[in-house]
């Protein structure tokens, strides 16, 4: 005797209620000056750095330097590479922070660099105190 019970439907999984308006995110995007996304991208790789340096409130729980190296490095990168189009106005803050990032790496550092090999000095050049 066969079964001829029909075959239950797997469950659909949980839709979003809203799927976002990709039309409308774009054209948001459109709207934001070119220095503002620079300047927003630098803050966000800024703040992840100093994090990973354990300067947050929580201090060393999420201290790794590794990670704080790539951040500062890509920092550094974006700034040089974005030099020529963002203004002195924006740029100087930046600059500044990202010193003072590279000299927190150095003072977080068991075994610190060579003057000229921390991260992001190979394009800002040696940092010292």
């Amino acid at each position: 005797m066969s079964d001829t019970s029909p075959t239950p439907s797997p469950t659909p999984a949980a839709a979003p209620a809203e799927s976002p308006d990709f039309d409308a995110m774009t054209r948001d995007i459109a709207d934001v000056p070119a220095v503002e996304v620079i300047t927003t991208v630098a803050v966000h790789l800024m703040s992840a750095a100093a994090v990973n340096l354990g300067l947050a409130e929580e201090g060393e729980t999420h201290k790794d330097l590794d990670e704080a190296r790539k951040l500062i490095q890509a920092l550094a990168g974006l700034l040089d590479a974005s030099a020529t189009e963002v203004s002195s106005f924006h740029a100087a803050p930046l600059r500044d922070g990202l010193k003072s990032l590279q000299l927190a790496f150095r003072e977080a550092s068991v075994v610190p660099d060579e003057p000229g090999q921390g991260p992001g000095e190979k394009y800002t050049g040696p940092v010292f105190g």
